[in-house]
Order: C-alpha cells, then sequence, then structure tokens
C-alpha cells in the first residue's frame, strides 16, 4: 500500500535559514563518505534521485537524463512532508549546457540545536517546461536505525515545537503519543527526544483546569498514566505527584449511580468503559509505586469490583463502551481500545495484589479479543477508516500497549507470536519511505498523522 502524508504549502516565500550540526548546511557532495538513494521520481525522461550521507546526516539531489537548463533541489520539511518552507528550493542548481546530469550541495535533514526532526526530498522540473516532479519524503539513518527507533523518529516529527503537543493541539491523543515515545526511550535506549517528557510537562501542566485535568475524565486517566510513565522513566517525583492529582480529581467524580464507577464528564451523563479501566490501572500503578499506600490500592480494586459486575462485558468477553441510564450495557461498540486498558488494569493490580485470578481474567479477555477483531489474522479496529485524524486512529496503539504488558507479566508469553504477526504486517504493508505508519496495519490506501503513528510504535514497542 502507499501511505502519504497530507501535503500543504509551507512557511512564507523565502531562503531558508542555514543550518549547522555536524557539517553546514551547503557542503560538497564530493566529500560524502557514503551514497544511499532511498528514493527516486521520473519526468520526461528525467530521474531525479535522492541521495544520503546516513554517516553525516546530510543529503543531496541529482538529475540524470536531462539536458542543459534543467533544474534540480531539495525541499526540507520538520513535520513530516506535511509543510515546507515555500520558495527555498534549497541547492537549486540548473544543468550546466551540454551536460546530462547536476547535483546539489549537501544539506542536514535535522535542526539538532533545534530541535527539528526533518525529511527531505530531491525536485526538479526540465528546463522547456513548469511541470515539477518530486521524490517521496525520506531521511537518513540517524535515529532511524531500526524500525522501532525509526517509527519514533518519524512521531517526533508531529511534536509541535511551539505548543509541546503532537498535533499543534491534540490533548488526550498527545498523551498516548507521549506514552509511546517513553516507552520507547526505556526499551530502545535512544534518549534523543527525552526532552518531549519535560517540555510537555513544562508547557501543560497549567492548562485547561490544571494538573492535565479537564471536563473529560478519560483524558485525565490517560495523562495520570502517562506521567506513572514519565515517572518510571526519570524518576522525577513531580511526575507522580502529577499523576496522583489526576487519580483524586477522577476520585472526585466517583458516586452511588449503577452502584458505583466513574463519570465520563464532569457533567455525570453517562458511565463508560474507557474512564473507568484508565481510574483501574492508574489507581493500581500508583500503589505499585508509592510504599506503605492503602488509598490507592483500595480504589483499584472497588474498581474493579465494580467494573467486572457492571455489565460492560458481554457474553462473547468483550468490552462494550458503556452503560445506559438504566445501568445495562448499551451495546455500542466494542473499540479496541476498551479491550486493552482494561488488560493493563489487571496487570497492575495483579502486581499489586498477587491475585492470580486477575492475571486468568485478563487472558480470557485477551484471547476473546486477539480474535474477534482481527481481520485477515491482523487486528482491526472496528469501522475502521482510510483517514489517521481524530481520536479513532489512538485506539489500536491503546490495546497493544495493555495486551504487551499483559504478555509481558504472563511466563508463557502467550501475545508475543500475534504481536509479532501483526508488528511484521505492518512494517511491510502500512509503512511509507518516511517511516510514517497509515490506519490499516495489513495494507490498504490511507494516509498518515500521529495518531497511526503512535499506535505503530506501541505495536512495535510491545512486540520488538
Amino acid at each position: 500500500m502507499t501511505v502519504s502524508a497530507q501535503i500543504g504549502a509551507g512557511a512564507p516565500a523565502g531562503a531558508a535559514t542555514a543550518i549547522c550540526n555536524r557539517f553546514c548546511d551547503a557542503r560538497d557532495p564530493g566529500l560524502s563518505t557514503g551514497d544511499r538513494k532511498p528514493v527516486t521520481s521520473t519526468l520526461f525522461g528525467r530521474t531525479f534521485t535522492l541521495h544520503f550521507d546516513d554517516a553525516d546526516a546530510m543529503g543531496w539531489a541529482s538529475v540524470e537524463g536531462g539536458t542543459g537548463g534543467d533544474e534540480v533541489w531539495l525541499d526540507r520539511s520538520f513535520d513530516g512532508g506535511r509543510t515546507w518552507t515555500a520558495g527555498s528550493r534549497l541547492g537549486d542548481t540548473s544543468v550546466p549546457a551540454g551536460s546530462t546530469g547536476w547535483r546539489t550541495l549537501m544539506y542536514n535533514v535535522d535542526d539538532w540545536n533545534g530541535l527539528g526532526v526533518g525529511a527531505l526530498r530531491a525536485c526538479g522540473k526540465a528546463g522547456d517546461r513548469a511541470d515539477i516532479a518530486c521524490t517521496q519524503w525520506a531521511r537518513t539513518t540517524w535515529n532511524a536505525a531500526d524500525r522501532r527507533r525509526a517509527a519514533a523518529t518519524a512521531l517526533m516529527m508531529s511534536y509541535d515545537r511551539g505548543t509541546k503537543l503532537f498535533g499543534g493541539n491534540g490533548w488526550w491523543t498527545s498523551a498516548n503519543a507521549l506514552t509511546a515515545i517513553i516507552d520507547d526511550i526505556r526499551d530502545t535506549g535512544m534518549s534523543s527526544y527525552s526532552y518531549a517528557v519535560s517540555q510537555t510537562y513544562n508547557a501543560q501542566l497549567g492548562a485547561q483546569e490544571g494538573n492535565f485535568t479537564n471536563n473529560y475524565l478519560d483524558d485525565t486517566g490517560w495523562w495520570g498514566l502517562a506521567w506513572v510513565d514519565a515517572y518510571d522513566l526519570t524518576g522525577d517525583s513531580r511526575y507522580l505527584n502529577t499523576a496522583r492529582a489526576d487519580a483524586d480529581h477522577m476520585q472526585a467524580y466517583w458516586d452511588g449511580t449503577c452502584g458505583g464507577g466513574v463519570w465520563w464528564s464532569e457533567s455525570r451523563g453517562y458511565k463508560n468503559a474507557i474512564t473507568n479501566e484508565l481510574f483501574l490501572q492508574l489507581n493500581a500503578a500508583l500503589h505499585n509505586r508509592i510504599g506503605g499506600d492503602s488509598v490507592y490500592l483500595g480504589r483499584a480494586q472497588s474498581e474493579w469490583n465494580w467494573f467486572r459486575n457492571s455489565g460492560m462485558i458481554n457474553g462473547s468477553h468483550l468490552v462494550n463502551d458503556g452503560l445506559t441510564g438504566s445501568c445495562a450495557n448499551n451495546g455500542q461498540q466494542t473499540w479496541t481500545y476498551n479491550q486493552g486498558v482494561v488488560l493493563g488494569g489487571l496487570t497492575e493490580l495483579n502486581r499489586a495484589t498477587g491475585d492470580a485470578s486477575l492475571l486468568s481474567t485478563a487472558r480470557t479477555l485477551a484471547g476473546a479479543s486477539t480474535v474477534a477483531l482481527s481481520s485477515g489474522g491482523v487486528l482491526r479496529e472496528p469501522g475502521e477508516g482510510d483517514s489517521c485524524t481524530g481520536d479513532g486512529p489512538s485506539f489500536k496503539g491503546a490495546y497493544v500497549r495493555g495486551l504487551g504488558r499483559l504478555n509481558s507479566q504472563l511466563s508463557d508469553h502467550p501475545y508475543a507470536g500475534v504481536l509479532t504477526t501483526w508488528a511484521n504486517s505492518a512494517y511491510a504493508h502500512d509503512r511509507n519511505a518516511l517511516d510514517q505508519y497509515g490506519p490499516h496495519w495489513a495494507g490498504g490506501a490511507g494516509t498518515s498523522d500521529y495518531g497511526c503513528q503512535h499506535s505503530a510504535l506501541d505495536l512495535l514497542n510491545a512486540a520488538d
């Protein structure tokens, strides 16, 4: 399949500011120690090629099969190819008279000093025509030496250096994307993107209702779990304190309606699965990290006792979306994230209590969802579309994260095979030259954005 990023005009026209990393922009390609050619494009018999010196993290463009006056240049993007500096045409040069080929100078892919995670593409045109051809976007192997680190780097292209959120203003989805980055740092040891943890925290701590709380209690739960993950990575107590504040905020919306449970929003109109699964996992996780705690453990145990008897787990061992006004299973969609977060919650609660029955229940739920939600042997979201924008593309990431944590805790690792199968399929069929992933892990048309990207990274984290 072909995954293409959404592309549009970039910043106002003008010359791009020169970037200096190991070397500065406009370096002679003759000094390169390597020449990898990941992508090409053709137009009117001309071939435009993108070249990389992976050791120095620089690239250049060339044209072959042309004639005097043909042009070739580079575009550079710091948001995964969605925008680039309009009119910059890095290294824009023309084929000399009497020649059939030419090349630009070398330019840096990334802006290390400015934390810009970049991509290049080669573009060109015939001298006597207005038509332009460009290659796909690609990058060097710097911070992309294997498939997991490459996916993390592609995800960081969506990290907005202004707002410190993914996609510019993603809220609970940014919590999930940041969690995927944190998990990747822990698993691979690649700490290049650890700055995102503190920058996000410092920039957004006072946003909305403060301490990463807002009107929706599930949003608060996602952020609480992200800060638990950040605490595990850094040992910084401020992250754990914020996670505690998030759990306490959610607790304020637990009441006796339907016998217990946390409301989905502060307006108290709906009790649903995801909010309560997050509450379970967050409280159990806090107990496992706070010595001498009984409060968070008690909340987690009360949550699980209520949830398992709430009716939201149906006869097929799948979790529906929530409860009706009369406190019955509403029969709404069995979204993947509703099947996954509960697995993470039961895993944490088992760590807290040693109760083996929790893992037995988790096995039953995981066994049902890995089969029921697969199509052709690969996980597929109910109603999965071709877009990677909005909330839905983040669901599968939360699912495989929970499944992976359960699999790690079980001595026989029963879901390692299925996670590997899904990861191999996504890598083979749902990825472009920039290691951006689309919505369909089995393959198919679609675009990429950070929801799909963090879900793919969550999958690779769980499988690799």
